[in-house]
């Protein structure tokens, strides 16, 4: 399992703060500006979070699910 996967597993970045930074990774590369290299980190760092963000929606989905009343 690489670092990412156990990140997403046992999170501790909340949503919201995971939301601002990828927002902030964002605004940095469309400013421009940046070296290859900064820019490739910012990238990874940017699917990283993306990662993070969906896992927190994959979760709450799921408790939503669970607390909604089935249909017989």
């Amino acid at each position: 399992m690489s670092s990412t996967d156990e990140r997403a597993a046992d999170p501790t970045t909340t949503y919201e703060q995971a939301r601002e930074e990828l927002a902030d990774v964002v605004r940095r590369l469309e400013a421009g500006g940046l070296t290859l290299e900064e820019s490739l980190g910012l990238w990874e760092r940017g699917e990283e979070l993306a990662r993070l963000c969906q896992h927190w929606l994959d979760r709450a989905r799921e408790r939503l699910a669970a607390a909604a009343p089935t249909e017989d």
